[in-house]
């Protein structure tokens, strides 16, 4: 019942999200052709850039001349960030939602314990993450045919498709672990995002300098880096333990937490 009814209520918003992200994808794609030819001038151009944005972008590390390079640079680096704003914004409603609209008291009027409310509503969380992950997966296979003549690496391809699930999975874990504490859903909405724009900014700059290059650690997208994958052929295992950790420490906890929390009704 909660399943077919919180996927009722998402389904549009996840449409939305999945058009949209699939048509950046494919646009991005179809512009790599007219990119690659002319990349001795854009070299120059990128040569002119300072070091430290480069460093930021990863620039020297991925070539973007190559198909898989201009893939990791420009088109998963969106692809990962829409998709844990997506991410937040779903699971930061899932559960505060109820409370923060009044619809508790009839949800806990069904013959549904809390265990359940809160296992439907993450399993419809996943779902929807899934769904969005595949749309994005599959428009980037469309857009490698605008690419013909250049290789594409399937094998990196799938790697760097499992990391982006698992980064998006592991925001929508934080949010759904502050939606299970929190009332009110604008304040954990707003946490939420920044909670992702804060991790996304703490990976960008520990990349300008040694002195902050711990802040890595503590952001999410460092173990789903681009470049890191494309290098070493392979998803780190470490990060993918990390990413699965958090992931089901901060669901626990949601349990744990909401199964006590003094709910107002």
């Amino acid at each position: 019942m909660i399943i077919r009814r919180e996927w009722k209520r998402s389904r549009k918003s996840l449409l939305v999200w999945s058009l949209i992200l699939a048509g950046l994808i494919i646009w991005l794609l179809s512009i790599f052709p007219q990119f690659a030819e002319q990349q001795e001038s854009m070299d120059q151009l990128f040569a002119a850039y300072p070091d430290s944005m480069k460093d930021m972008f990863k620039m020297n590390e991925l070539s973007l001349g190559t198909l898989i390079g201009f893939y990791g640079v420009e088109v998963y680096m969106m692809t990962t960030l829409l998709g844990s704003i997506y991410a937040a914004i779903l699971a930061s409603n899932m559960l505060a939602k109820e409370e923060s609209e009044k619809t508790i008291e009839f949800l806990l009027a069904k013959p549904v314990s809390r265990t359940e409310i809160v296992a439907q509503k993450a399993a419809v969380v996943i779902l929807n993450l899934f769904i969005l992950n595949a749309a994005a997966a599959g428009a980037s296979l469309i857009g490698f045919q605008f690419a013909k003549g250049y290789d594409v690496p399937y094998k990196i391809f799938a790697f760097l498709a499992i990391g982006a699930f698992l980064l998006h999975l592991t925001f929508a874990a934080l949010a759904y672990l502050l939606s299970a504490i929190m009332r009110k859903t604008r304040n954990t909405l707003a946490i939420s995002i920044a909670v992702v724009i804060i991790a996304y900014f703490f990976n960008m700059m520990s990349n300008l300098s040694e002195k902050i290059e711990a802040l890595k650690y503590a952001s999410p997208f460092y173990y789903a880096d681009a470049a890191a994958i494309v290098n070493e052929k392979q998803l780190d295992p470490l990060s993918v333990l990390v990413m699965l950790s958090v992931c089901s420490l901060c669901f626990f906890a949601a349990f744990w937490v909401y199964k006590r929390k003094d709910i107002s009704v």
